[in-house]
């Protein structure tokens, strides 16, 4: 067995300057459609939401780096986080091989100025 883990910490300003700086082409190009439909329904903390989804993409990127060829081969939207019924983050990938990959577990947390995330995979 072998665990790998991944961790990203994000100011949230720093996501708002993105979003009201360029606007759709930013959350295009960063966030999938169901991400953007659901930061979007939390209203005056949607900014909260978007932070602690990217920050779930860039752990998962350094939790999988060891999968990953040229960093360049993928992009943001190859990762999806969505909640499962009990309001858990999961995660949704694509474009990278997870045969060999028997979990991987997300947490994700925010707070005023801040948001985190911790991306831990089990692999053979």
């Amino acid at each position: 067995m072998r665990v790998t883990c991944g961790t990203d910490i994000i100011e949230i300003y720093r996501i708002r300057e993105s979003i009201e700086k360029l606007g759709e082409a930013f959350l295009n190009r960063v966030f999938t459609e169901n991400e953007i439909k659901y930061c979007e329904s939390k209203k005056k903390q949607k900014y909260q939401h978007y932070a602690a989804r990217f920050a779930a993409k860039e752990a998962a990127l350094k939790a999988l780096s060891w999968k990953i060829e040229d960093k360049y081969s993928i992009c943001w939207t190859d990762f999806e986080v969505n909640n499962n019924i009990q309001g858990r983050p999961a995660l949704k990938i694509i474009g990278i091989d997870l045969k060999d990959i028997e979990n991987i577990d997300v947490s994700i947390s925010h707070c005023k100025d801040y948001a985190i995330a911790t991306v831990t995979v089990l692999s053979k």
